[in-house]
């Protein structure tokens, strides 16, 4: 076996173009932390790879399915040979490159999976062939300054906002990670937070992704957040994130699952995921909550509220709010 293993591919998510290399021990430290070091040594290699690879074409699958669970169906979809996804109302664009042998065929092969296992009863699966963009610039023009509440704003950092209301100004960046503003279970939950949350709470955010959830209590007067997600890419930016709003002395940030953490006691616990994860973690989420404390659950669907309802029994609903299809719910200890 060789001393540096590369998977080269060409993730696009939300626009934005990266490359996956796995390297064994020389340029991958043991720990989850990165070095400086050495993620200037892997940009540095990106940067030769990219020389001498073709990137004038890419495949866009365009993937609609009844009902719509985009969680469910990113998952299966990432046992292929794709690029990226990007996920937007109603629909999922797949990525690959031109030269890539995922095809239309297999993608529905794939999906006929799900409804044999009645998760859902159709799709529809269109195919484009493009040619090369400015995909940073593309992504970048796509982010947009975001109301999400009577009281936040969230904007990313290359785009300027004249803070004429006096309002709490989230700066946010997203790259991989899922949490801009723009999913309407985001701001469901910092609608939610103005309501519930109070000056002094200790705040669980469970799959933070950006950070924003933990960036915005804070903001919102919480004394300290720790913020939890299992997925590696996210360190660097929830990092990146907290520096932007100068809150990274407020956040502990950790790449680990709810069942991995110490089971310390939390005022607010906020989880914004999906309905299959909510149902499974429950039990963790109740016995990491205060008496009397409060947890916020979204990523759910309005048909979804009897089930967590039912799920989270130990717990009273206190509150609930809808936006589209979409809900959120809040119960306390």
């Amino acid at each position: 076996m060789t001393d540096i293993l590369l998977i080269i591919g060409f993730p696009i998510f939300i626009y934005k173009i990266y490359i996956l290399i796995i390297f064994r021990s020389v340029l991958i430290p043991k720990s989850p932390i990165d070095s400086s070091e050495s993620i200037d040594r892997r940009i540095r290699l990106i940067r030769v790879l990219l020389q001498g690879y073709n990137l004038r074409q890419y495949k866009e699958f365009i993937i609609r399915t009844n009902p719509f669970n985009p969680d469910i169906i990113s998952g299966f979809l990432w046992e292929l040979n794709i690029s990226g996804i990007n996920e937007e109302e109603n629909l999922l664009k797949v990525f690959a490159g031109a030269d890539n042998t995922v095809s239309k065929e297999e993608i529905g092969n794939q999906l006929q999976k799900l409804i044999d296992s009645n998760i859902i009863t159709s799709f529809n699966v269109d195919e484009h062939t493009y040619e090369y963009k400015n995909w940073n610039e593309e992504w970048e023009k796509s982010l947009n300054i975001i109301n999400a509440s009577d009281h936040i704003v969230i904007k990313p950092s290359f785009k300027d906002y004249e803070n004429k209301q006096n309002k709490i100004v989230l700066t946010i960046d997203p790259k991989m990670s899922f949490g801009t503003g723009e999913h309407q279970t985001t701001r469901l939950v910092i609608q939610l937070m103005e309501k519930f949350l109070k000056k002094g709470m200790r705040v669980l955010d469970i799959g933070t992704g950006t950070g924003i959830l933990a960036i915005a209590a804070i903001k919102l007067s919480a004394d300290s957040a720790v913020a939890i997600d299992n997925d590696e890419w996210c360190l660097e930016n929830i990092k990146e994130n907290c520096n932007l709003n100068k809150v990274s002395d407020k956040i502990d940030i950790k790449i680990c699952t709810i069942e991995q953490m110490q089971e310390e006691e939390y005022d607010l616990i906020l989880a914004n995921i999906q309905k299959n994860v909510l149902l499974d973690i429950a039990e963790e989420i109740i016995k990491r909550l205060k008496n009397d404390g409060i947890v916020i659950l979204s990523g759910l669907l309005v048909e979804d509220e009897k089930d967590i309802i039912e799920k989270y029994k130990e717990l009273n609903p206190i509150d609930k709010k809808i936006m589209g299809e979409w809900l959120a719910l809040v119960l306390r200890k």
